[in-house]
């Protein structure tokens, strides 16, 4: 295909040369005429492994140029990728200048063109930019509309530097944030020979998945600086504990516990967290990170106690509240801590968990049950339908299967407030309403 990219800095440059490299027939557009001149001479405006060697045999072979004219640009080729910077101002936020003035050009001259063009955002940008910035900017310079007289995407970067090559080629993912399909079709078209999972999705999602990466990538050198700093203070090799913790690919290094949703609880986590906390001031040393992770706990309670209060009623009914479904574990429950104290506002409560009734008759926790929280065992029903007639808020605390099919049982009125997203639907305010979705 013939493509033009915007900005030739470190992810426009390697743009430009890997997709030159796959066969395309490249332009690359960038005010500074010292980075068009070193693309138009052969070599890399950056340094980077590999990029000058790809970008010298593909001005060889006639499959890239660059240019400051943007109106030669657009009209050689179909599709347009923006890679222009997006550099943080002092209160944190986005510096977008450069992309809004790259969208009011690409906006002019798309204008004047028979054929449909599609604009891809390859620039990190926040959730939103999309649809308040970059589609309206491109949509008021070329008086046509989104999706119809033109296509827009977001296509989010996943390159480290001085492998950038490498990632560009072999990618943990490729993901599209799409205007339409049609659109979605012709950017995926680029990368149908990688061996990576391809996911289209909708635009402010392709946002948000870019800052999602990096955020973890900082919060797991940040958790591993914290483990070394106390396995130093005790004496023990950081790098030995976390060869082992790495291995765990099924708890550590996967997928478990990284679902949004409510507070953890039980017997270990809140524990161990504290235990670790306190060995660190012992040695006087700061975590910020390890420290934080208890009062963030804390907040998401909070959190969830705010959905159920802002309802209007006063009746409030809890499916589950056991810590996790499956058990009958009360211990540092948080929906424990959201019963007592709706109790303490006064609200009337009914409350269900199967497991949690058969250990008031043999389980473990029975004495826990009876002589520690009484007030909260007065208030236990043995049947969902009690709670559903009692009800006009009905918030789901744990997992159980036998909640699944909740949504179909509800009374005009009543509304459900999800901690653990029993249903696939979205929060719509009315029927429904996700801790986190």
């Amino acid at each position: 295909m013939k493509v033009s990219i915007f900005g030739l800095g470190y992810v426009g440059a390697v743009s430009a040369g890997c997709l030159a490299k796959g066969g395309h027939e490249v332009v690359g557009v960038d005010l500074a005429q010292t980075k068009v001149d070193l693309i138009n001479s052969g070599r890399s405006p950056i340094i980077e492994q590999d990029i000058n060697e790809i970008i010298e045999a593909a001005v060889a072979d006639g499959r890239l140029r660059a240019t400051s004219d943007v109106s030669e640009a657009i009209n050689a080729t179909e599709i347009s990728f923006i890679c222009v910077g997006t550099p943080s101002q002092s209160n944190g936020n986005l510096d977008l200048q450069y992309v809004e003035r790259v969208c009011e050009q690409i906006g002019e001259e798309i204008a004047k063109k028979d054929a449909r063009h599609v604009v891809v955002i390859r620039s990190t940008i926040l959730p939103g930019t999309m649809r308040n910035l970059v589609i309206p900017t491109l949509e008021k310079a070329s008086g046509m509309t989104a999706g119809e007289g033109f296509g827009v995407c977001n296509n989010p970067e996943f390159l480290r530097e001085g492998t950038a090559v490498y990632d560009y080629l072999n990618p943990p993912k490729t993901v599209i944030g799409e205007s339409d399909t049609q659109s979605g079709d012709l950017l995926a078209s680029f990368y149908t020979g990688l061996d990576a999972p391809l996911i289209r999705t909708e635009i402010e999602t392709a946002e948000m998945v870019k800052y999602v990466d990096n955020v973890w990538h900082a919060l797991k050198v940040s958790f591993a600086n914290e483990v070394g700093n106390i396995c130093k203070a005790v004496d023990i090799d950081g790098h030995a504990v976390m060869d082992i913790f790495c291995q765990d690919r099924k708890l550590n290094i996967s997928g478990a516990y990284l679902k949004p949703g409510f507070a953890f609880g039980g017997s270990c986590l809140p524990k161990d967290l504290r235990a670790l906390n306190y060995k660190g001031k012992s040695a006087d040393l700061v975590l910020p990170v390890l420290s934080s992770m208890l009062p963030s706990n804390e907040q998401q309670i909070a959190t969830g106690l705010r959905m159920i209060t802002s309802k209007e009623s006063r009746k409030v009914g809890i499916l589950g509240f056991s810590f996790k479904a499956g058990t009958d574990d009360l211990r540092e429950s948080p929906l424990i801590e959201v019963i007592e104290r709706l109790i303490g506002k006064g609200y009337d409560l009914r409350l269900y968990d199967r497991n949690v009734e058969m250990a008031t008759l043999v389980g473990a926790n029975k004495d826990f049950i009876l002589n520690k929280i009484p007030h909260i065992s007065r208030l236990m029903v043995s049947t969902i339908d009690e709670v559903l007639e009692h009800a006009d808020t009905l918030v789901i605390g744990n997992a159980a299967p036998e909640f699944r099919d909740i949504m179909d049982k509800l009374r005009p009125g009543q509304v459900v407030v999800d901690f653990v997203r029993i249903s696939d639907r979205r929060s719509d305010g009315e029927t429904y309403d996700g801790i986190c979705w």
